[in-house]
């Protein structure tokens, strides 16, 4: 419905009243025909065009025409009338979603401006595309949950266009290596906002593209990474297992920053078990190769870097009850900028996790609390929280602060 100084217009112009759920489901079925240029709206041209604000003429580009009796469109045709009717909608699609200031819709732009692109050879760049993904890579972590999620769908649509093409061998591995990275990108968001079951999808998307794209470091990244947000997404630990089983057996001897994360995922996994020795050794494993690592310019989450191996160290020392869990926590917030909320938000609540096993229980609520309202809400939060007021002595479960920790993380 488009909004205009008189109200809600179009919806009035159509129906007059407010509408049965027969006639919603009637003009539903009309506006989809009219969008796909199938038939001409006669009676009701000059409500989309005051819609859109434009004359008749300027929206449907009907002047000389002749409408029969059904509404078809007849008039001069050019031989491309087909191309000329998508670029059209994808138009139309382009105003709508910005006169309401929403999204643009995923392939509209690139339809819109595909005439430019048919005059200049469709060129391919491929360059342009992994700077697409090394950028969104490091945006990742400074923005809230979710901020990424319609633009990486927009490009990964563009991207399933190009693989239409016919294209050479190498042009297509290379889109299919762009594919993967922006769906694992994309699975990462997804599971950030706590849609466990969208990111699966995703993360399977990912992998199929990374192996089609014959890349191993990616194909290494997209197991490895998948396999800790399984292990955040609460599934069984043989999936978290199994993903960083399949990530090291493709990486073999190689430096690649996926082993890294799918040796974190399985730290992070023994430890949530109790198997301190597993855990030990895994985070053995992980200084050793983070140390051979080439070093990555920028943060990203494409990669893998000191901040995060002592973010992985934190949590398997708190969640064991080391006794290094204070000075492991300590050095990892040294490391982040205040600006990666997520990771500090976590950080913190590890801290108080310390905090309270020391039996510091108001400090440790007190600074768990605080935690959870500076960074955005996740369920993998939820579940650091859960650690700690399971860890409270007995009469300290029913401290306001506690019954407040526990009210705030009921609902994520």
């Amino acid at each position: 419905m488009v909004q205009t100084e008189d109200g809600p217009r179009l919806m009035g112009s159509l129906w007059g009243a407010l509408p049965s759920k027969t006639q919603v489901c009637s003009l539903a079925r009309q506006i989809r025909s009219y969008e796909k240029g199938g038939h001409f709206p006669r009676d009701w041209a000059d409500a989309y065009a005051e819609a859109f604000g434009k004359s008749p003429a300027e929206l449907f580009h009907t002047i000389g025409a002749n409408v029969d009796n059904v509404g078809i469109v007849e008039g001069e045709a050019t031989s491309n009338f087909g191309d000329d009717e998508v670029k059209r909608r994808a138009a139309l699609q382009l105003i709508t979603a910005l006169t309401a200031g929403a999204a643009i819709p995923p392939g509209s732009l690139e339809h819109a401006l595909s005439g430019i692109d048919a005059a200049l050879g469709n060129p391919l760049d491929l360059d342009e595309w992994d700077r697409t993904v090394h950028e969104y890579g490091q945006r990742f972590g400074t923005t809230p949950p979710g901020t990424f999620t319609a633009a990486l769908t927009a490009d990964i649509v563009a991207v399933g266009d190009l693989l239409n093409r016919r294209l050479p061998d190498s042009d297509r591995a290379g889109l299919l290596r762009v594919a993967a990275g922006l769906s694992g990108l994309l699975a990462i968001d997804l599971g950030d906002t706590g849609d466990w079951r969208a990111a699966r999808i995703t993360w399977a998307t990912a992998r199929r593209a990374a192996d089609g794209s014959g890349d191993q470091a990616l194909r290494v990244w997209v197991r490895g990474r998948a396999a800790q947000d399984a292990f955040w997404a609460g599934r069984p630990v043989s999936v978290t297992d199994d993903l960083a089983g399949e990530a090291l057996a493709i990486n073999g001897g190689a430096l690649f920053p996926g082993a890294a994360c799918a040796l974190a995922a399985r730290a992070y996994a023994a430890a949530d078990q109790g198997d301190t020795a597993t855990a030990d050794d895994a985070l053995s494993e992980l200084e050793a190769l983070c140390e051979g690592l080439p070093s990555a310019v920028g943060r990203s989450v494409l990669g893998f870097r000191e901040p995060q191996l002592r973010w992985a160290e934190s949590y398997v020392r708190t969640c064991t009850q080391d006794v290094r869990a204070a000075t492991a926590v300590g050095r990892a917030l040294a490391l982040y900028p205040s600006q990666s909320r997520g990771a500090v938000g976590n950080l913190k609540l590890m801290q108080a996790s310390v905090l309270v096993e020391q039996r510091e229980v108001n400090v440790g609520l007190e600074q768990a609390i605080t935690a959870f309202h500076a960074s955005p809400a996740t369920t993998f939060r939820s579940s650091l929280a859960g650690r700690i007021l399971r860890t409270l002595p007995g009469e300290a479960r029913a401290l306001p602060a506690a019954r407040e920790l526990r009210a705030i993380t009921a609902g994520v």
